[in-house]
């Protein structure tokens, strides 16, 4: 039977009575004329202030770090004449603002100077008597570390040179001398003027110089990191009241404890030593906390090691450097040493230095730099015959080192010497460009068939080439014919 308007009518009344019904049950905080609003509940009321302090949150996080980017200002704590500051680059901008992030616009070049100053080597009056060398919050003094930086945008690269302390240099007006005398000599500016030097003409853009105690805030702030001690490392000076006490194995580090690392030089190594604990160092802190989350913490960083910090580039340029280095792989990050080797030993009285050698010198600068000169144009990469290389055994296992070796000599490597071994357990094989020569070291991997190339300089001091091996080995050598079974 046809149903009549009057029952239609009635119909959708009803639906719309249900639907109103389903809508106040799905939306109990939905205004009704027909029924006063029941007062919103203790956990509601909860909910509400945590999403907005959340939103709160973030909106400050955002709108600190872009009030920080867009800051131009040098961070500088020591005024510049306008002949020093043409020392350094000021023809292009490094860095530009983006919508996101600063970014980089060009490689950029910075000597990255660390201090330690103790109140015996600053006099100024105002330093009472402790009874100690206490460390001064002070850019002044020697050059405790030396590390010239490339950033490359271009090639998703970043290369860093180690110059040791004791390197001997030309210092303009002072002579020859070690290389850390430069910055109490004249500061930043003479320091780059003898780094450029000393490394061919190599044009620095920027400088940072940071003291020790900035070092330790540092690793505080992004948290501690994480290395392998190589072995147990204890020291005591008590007219410093400086105590180094490390057990060997993996540790993680606080501020203080990372100094510690930083400082040991109390080995048959000396300063060449701390320099390879320096990269280690700088490593594990580009891998565990320069990464795209922890960007966010960057004012809080720059709020708590800005009192030691003395630089001549911008917060802006700073988060360039940052936004860049997170995004880059880490076999992309290349540590060398300045080539060179010891001369004397510090003994009845005479001066310990490390003397550069010029030639390698180019090479390093060719490979890393792009600094091209008619000496490094004309060097021929190592055949394999030629290449020095020392095995570092992780394994123990014998059997695997000596499979290692007769492998290395079947792909034409003569020159192979089985060194100390190594104390960290690696999963993975490393191959050791320890004087910057990635392209042997990938030649080795590429004959070997297996292994991770690291441009560092890590590896034994008087080799090419560091193989530290790995337990991959052991499975890998059993499936290679020809090969002695390793058990």
């Amino acid at each position: 039977m046809p149903a009549t308007k009057s029952s239609l009518a009635n119909q959708r009344l009803s639906a719309k009575a249900t639907q109103k019904q389903k809508n106040a049950k799905a939306n109990p905080f939905q205004k009704s004329s027909s029924k006063k609003r029941r007062p919103l509940s203790t956990w509601h009321w909860l909910m509400i202030w945590c999403g907005l302090t959340g939103v709160s949150i973030v909106s400050a996080t955002a709108g600190a770090l872009l009030a920080v980017s867009l800051s131009s200002t040098p961070l500088r704590q020591t005024p510049l004449a306008p002949e020093e500051l043409s020392v350094f680059s000021q023809d292009e901008a490094i860095a530009k603002q983006s919508l996101r992030l600063p970014e980089l616009t060009r490689p950029v070049n910075i000597l990255l100077l660390g201090t330690k100053v103790l109140t015996s080597e600053v006099d100024d009056g105002t330093n009472e008597d402790l009874g100690y060398h206490a460390l001064v919050n002070s850019f002044e003094g020697l050059a405790d570390t030396m590390l010239l930086l490339r950033f490359d945008p271009a090639d998703k690269q970043i290369s860093i040179l180690s110059i040791p302390r004791d390197t001997q240099a030309n210092i303009e007006g002072y002579g020859l001398s070690k290389i850390n005398h430069a910055n109490a000599y004249g500061g930043a500016v003479l320091s780059a003027k003898t780094v450029g030097d000393l490394l061919g003409g190599v044009e620095i853009d920027r400088y940072i110089r940071v003291n020790v105690q900035g070092i330790g805030k540092l690793i505080d702030a992004l948290g501690g990191v994480t290395v392998y001690v190589p072995k147990d490392m204890k020291y005591q000076d008590d007219s410093q009241r400086l105590y180094i006490n490390l057990k060997e194995g993996e540790q993680h580090l606080n501020g203080d404890e990372a100094l510690q690392f930083l400082r040991f030089r109390y080995d048959e190594y000396g300063d060449i030593g701390r320099v390879q604990r320096q990269q280690t160092l700088i490593r594990a802190v580009l891998e565990q906390s320069l990464t795209p989350s922890n960007l966010v913490k960057f004012p809080q960083v720059m709020s708590i090691i800005q009192s030691h910090i003395d630089t001549n580039m911008s917060v802006q340029e700073l988060i360039a450097l940052a936004g860049f280095g997170s995004q880059i792989e880490r076999s992309n990050i290349q540590m060398v040493m300045l080539p060179g080797e010891f001369s004397g030993d510090g003994r009845n009285g005479s001066t310990s230095y490390w003397l550069p050698h010029r030639s390698r010198i180019s090479r390093v600068m060719a490979q890393h730099f792009d600094i091209q000169t008619d000496y490094a144009s004309n060097l021929d990469f190592l055949s394999p015959g030629d290449v020095r290389i020392a095995i570092q055994d992780s394994t123990g296992n014998s059997q695997a080192v000596r499979s290692l070796l007769q492998r290395l000599n079947e792909a034409g490597y003569s020159r192979v010497s089985i060194a100390q071994d190594w104390s960290e357990p690696l999963e993975n094989t490393r191959i050791v460009a320890q004087k910057g020569d990635d392209l042997a070291a990938s030649e080795i991997r590429a004959n070997l068939g297996f292994g991770e190339v690291r441009v560092e300089s890590t590896g034994v001091l008087n080799s090419d080439i560091t193989i530290q091996l790995g337990r991959d080995w052991l499975t890998l050598a059993n499936n290679l014919p020809g090969q002695t079974t390793v058990n």
